[in-house]
């Protein structure tokens, strides 16, 4: 018989908890529910007390959450707290006793109480997040290259601007690429940041899975040697009746202007032995299959939400973005878990905006705060959720004032995984 869930405890894990968390958390992805010395060691390096959270059935981990101090790039390059979630798992034996929203509840509490803007994460199934308040906020795209087929000089032989490409190896990586990535994250509302773990884990000095294999990677330099590009990917060994058939796979790909993403995608279709490039996880007005004289080449092979965003504050979150038009608007938030809720008057304009919470008043617009993150990065269309039902137009044109207000000229997008 299956134990009340007010009987299990949801706690802060403990170091000495922390292998059977672990664990938990492996069984929950579906990965080998082993936890080696070596595991337990490499993982320890992310463990900060208070911000991984358990669900214990005497005294065994059945559920598990933890969230990272994180900064997100709002529209028009402000850097705003979140609190990232990531590592939420709940046991088979142990579903639907409500130990996700008990787990959920605390954590988005204590960042609320901390001073963060937003909550993200990356969700592994579409219907989980949107009852505790987060709205998908970005997408993603993923291109598969027929190199053949693009139209591109097979002799090509480096970037003709100037510009130059090495092959540099994860050590040169973790010298060049955070402040590389510095940059770019400043300039794409959606982008998170990278810690010094985040660099070491993805170039191999620290090994969270034991079959780590080492990637290839190029760096783009510009005439004036300023590093510009990066580019992390592998490549399989695949003949076809004695032909070469491989592909590339980007593991990622960060470029701070348009010359270096143009050059390292060049570069990728330029490798001997490569037929196929298959581009990662792009952002969905990603300019790479117009880097190709012929653009059919590159077939769009997935797309999907990505980044999910909770608001926890609407006045900062809404003061932090920037705007391209002018207006006024009052907005009535629904937030079910009682955290931001309210009613909010915006004033938006080119030069800066102010938020303030007002009790007199009717509203422009109502909506949850779900809708509200969806909207806060500039992807989506408040007159569309109003024609979907997901946002009530309470007075007559307020939609359309909205979307000249939040709506962006370039799509939001989350390079990152997490």
């Amino acid at each position: 018989m299956s134990r009340p869930a007010a009987d299990i405890d949801v706690h802060a894990v403990t170091e000495d908890e922390f292998a059977d968390w672990l664990r938990a958390a492996k069984t929950g992805f579906l990965r080998e529910p082993v936890v080696s010395p070596e595991q337990l060691a490499v993982r320890r390096e992310q463990f900060v007390f208070g911000r991984h959270l358990g669900a214990f059935d005497r005294g065994r981990c059945v559920a598990t959450f933890r969230s990272f101090p994180q900064e997100l790039t709002a529209v028009g390059g402000a850097a705003v707290p979140a609190d990232a979630i990531s590592s939420v798992t709940v046991s088979p034996t142990h579903r639907r006793r409500g130990l996700l929203t008990r787990m959920m509840t605390q954590d988005l509490a204590a960042a609320k109480e901390r001073g963060d803007v937003v909550a993200t994460l990356i969700a592994a199934e579409y219907p989980i997040y949107g009852r505790y308040g987060f709205g998908p906020a970005t997408w993603t795209t993923e291109w598969t290259v027929d190199v053949p087929r693009t139209g591109l000089d097979p002799r090509w032989s480096g970037p003709e601007d100037g510009g130059r490409i090495d092959l540099v190896d994860g050590e040169e990586v973790r010298g060049l690429g955070p402040e590389l990535h510095e940059r770019v994250r400043r300039a794409q509302p959606g982008a998170v940041s990278r810690d010094e773990l985040w660099w070491r884990t993805n170039t191999g000095a620290v090994r969270f899975e034991p079959n780590w294999t080492e990637p290839y990677y190029a760096v783009y330099c510009s005439a004036s040697g300023e590093v510009e590009g990066l580019v992390s990917y592998e490549s399989d060994d695949n003949w076809r009746d004695k032909q070469p058939d491989n592909t590339a796979d980007v593991n990622w790909l960060i470029a701070s202007t348009p010359a270096a993403e143009r050059a390292l995608w060049h570069y990728l279709c330029s490798i001997d032995w490569i037929t196929k490039v298959k581009s990662g996880w792009r952002g969905p007005d990603d300019l790479l299959p117009f880097f190709l004289p012929d653009l059919r080449a590159a077939r769009l092979t997935a797309q999907s939400d990505w980044l999910w965003v909770r608001i926890l504050d609407v006045v900062r979150a809404l003061e932090a973005r920037t705007y391209e038009g002018t207006g006024t608007l009052v907005l009535e938030v629904v937030d079910r878990l009682g955290l931001t809720g309210g009613r909010y008057r915006l004033e938006a304009s080119p030069q800066g905006a102010s938020c303030t919470q007002v009790t007199s008043g009717d509203a422009d617009l109502t909506l949850d705060v779900a809708e509200l993150a969806t909207l806060w990065l500039g992807d989506e269309s408040t007159a569309r959720l109003a024609a979907l039902g997901r946002v009530r137009e309470v007075r007559e044109g307020a939609a359309r004032l909205a979307d000249a207000l939040l709506h962006t000229s370039g799509r939001p997008w989350c390079p990152d995984i997490f």
